[in-house]
């Protein structure tokens, strides 16, 4: 069943407590997987696709037009956790919330013929943006580190009477640092299943030793990239010097 928007953690718009304001644009008519379909299309081998979300979207672009596997340049999906550093899930004791909330949707993403990245847990977990370093970037980034400042006091909130943290852990970001300098990021590849059922649901699970068995639902499908470790400070700096600069544009 549908999980419906996580409001207990970025409040009602998404925004937390601010509101998204007047709405300037109209918005693109076609469901989400056509625009990706079409998007796709429209650019072969130019768009990286990037999630920071359940995969249902993704999923259904792959039922409707398969072909698509080979003409995306690469996925990079904020997700899943692989027990790496001692990571190993967020809504369960073993999964993640994007690929909780549709883990039929990530194991049919997981185990297309195109290339995955998976930035998950074992590495988002590593790096935090400390109450500190947000109060910094309200004071040096202009409008966008207001702004920034301004939506995270709600998450903050989450994460300190839920977690116990004055900070909280970089996801989201972490999947488009990727994109931007992979170097950040190391790697390990293998063959990756999500778990659709049970109390285990939403489990991510990664082949990785190359061992052969007699029964393997890993092995006929192509490796995936799963990040396992990151260069943390550097991808702090990363971001600040980004919202920086872009706040001296605005």
């Amino acid at each position: 069943e549908p999980v419906g928007p996580t409001t207990i953690v970025h409040g009602p718009s998404g925004f937390g407590d601010m509101e998204a304001g007047e709405v300037t644009i109209a918005p693109d008519p076609r469901p989400a997987w056509q625009y990706i379909v079409e998007a796709v299309k429209a650019a072969p081998g130019e768009i990286t696709l990037v999630t920071i979300g359940p995969l249902t979207n993704l999923a259904l672009a792959l039922q409707q037009a398969p072909e698509i596997v080979s003409q995306v340049k690469q996925v990079v999906v904020m997700g899943g956790a692989f027990g790496v550093n001692g990571h190993r899930g967020n809504v369960t004791p073993y999964a993640e919330a994007n690929i909780h909330d549709d883990p039929d949707a990530a194991d049919r993403v997981f185990t297309a013929d195109w290339p995955v990245v998976i930035i998950g847990l074992d590495v988002t977990q590593q790096s935090f943006f400390s109450s500190v370093y947000l109060d910094e970037l309200r004071d040096k980034a202009g409008e966008p580190g207001r702004f920034l400042w301004d939506v995270s006091r709600f998450y903050l909130r989450f994460y300190s009477e839920k977690l116990g943290l004055s900070g909280c852990h970089v996801h989201d970001p972490s999947a488009i640092a990727y994109v931007i300098d992979p170097t950040l990021f190391t790697l390990r590849e293998g063959p990756v299943r999500v778990i659709t059922s049970g109390p285990a649901i939403g489990h991510t699970l990664q082949k990785f030793d190359g061992k052969r068995h007699s029964h393997d639902d890993w092995a006929a499908y192509r490796p995936q990239q799963v990040g396992v470790a990151v260069r943390d400070e550097a991808l702090l700096a990363l971001y600040r010097e980004t919202l920086v600069g872009w706040g001296k544009d605005c």
